[in-house]
């Protein structure tokens, strides 16, 4: 791990207060040690940190990952009831789903807009608001 990357890492993890643990810092640097936001599954991750030679479990990145989100330094982004994204971006916006590639992007927050949302039922509020637009290559 380069100097600027493990910088930028622990940067990211001190945010939210949690401990450099080695595996953090393997899966932090992978995650936003460029700087560049990410969109992955705990599979491609785990495969990218096996890729460098880490010695880390699918177990340890699906963990990990939950830690991150519940830290606010990840946003959990569920395409169908069984396909989990993590995202570094954690501030609202749209996503784009690529069917045919299983692939997650960002989606322009300037171009949608929603003129309203239906009231919540009784005893209840509304907390978010995902959005994700499914696409497909065009025959």
């Amino acid at each position: 791990m380069n100097k600027a990357m493990q910088e930028t890492s622990s940067k990211w993890l001190a945010t939210a207060g949690l401990r450099p643990t080695r595996q953090r810092m393997t899966l932090a640097q992978l995650l936003v040690g460029d700087g560049h936001h990410r969109h992955v599954t705990a599979e491609s991750l785990f495969d990218a940190a096996k890729g460098q030679g880490a010695a880390v479990s699918l177990a340890t990145v699906y963990n990990t990952l939950r830690a991150f989100c519940e830290a606010g330094l990840l946003q959990e982004v569920t395409v169908d009831g069984s396909k989990s994204y993590f995202d570094t971006n954690t501030h609202d916006h749209p996503h784009f789903f690529w069917e045919d590639e299983a692939r997650l992007t960002d989606a322009p927050s300037d171009q949608l807009v929603i003129a309203q949302l239906p009231d919540a039922p009784e005893g209840a509020e509304i907390a978010s608001v995902d959005v994700v637009i499914r696409l497909r290559r065009k025959s």
